[in-house]
């Protein structure tokens, strides 16, 4: 039993009629993402980063050789404001982990690529930051992670279309 069993126990005995069942569902995956983002945020906390600028390293890190983006492509994969991915840039530009850089194509326009250092940082916790997700999955088995994943990826699909 934990407290999302007791608040629906609650709301049965006042409520008996009320379906409960989604309520339960929606408390527990805010509770775990709370949970999640606080463990992931302490463990990148370790290694000198922030969630948002972990974030940043690992979309430029993602995107692939010469692991450079525009500020607006960097936008749009990550669903920020403006002032927050400004934020974050100027962060990571004087941790001197990412640079801003005129596009070789536009000279008007900016590219923000990983600096050499940014890329040592990223390829050094990139196993271990694997690793890490692996183990707050432990509990559930390679096939309920497999089918898990797969639940999610169909409710995700209510909300977000590609």
């Amino acid at each position: 039993m934990d407290a999302i069993d007791i608040i629906r126990g609650q709301w049965a005995k006042e409520f008996p009629e009320i379906n409960t069942l989604p309520m339960g569902i929606l408390g527990r995956l805010i509770r775990l993402t709370k949970h999640l983002e606080n463990h992931i945020a302490q463990w990148l906390k370790e290694h000198g980063l922030l969630m948002g600028e972990f974030d940043v390293l690992m979309t430029l890190r993602r995107s692939g050789a010469p692991y450079q983006m525009t500020p607006s492509d960097l936008l749009n994969s990550m669903m920020l404001t403006s002032g927050a991915m400004t934020n974050r840039l100027d962060k990571l530009e004087a941790k001197a982990l990412i640079a801003r850089q005129h596009s070789e194509v536009d000279r008007r326009s900016v590219e923000v690529a990983l600096t050499a250092q940014g890329l040592e940082l990223i390829n050094g916790i990139l196993d271990a930051y694997v690793q890490e997700q692996a183990a707050v999955m432990d509990c559930f088995s390679p096939a309920q992670q497999k089918a898990l994943d797969g639940e999610l990826a169909l409710w995700l699909t209510k909300f977000e279309a590609i």
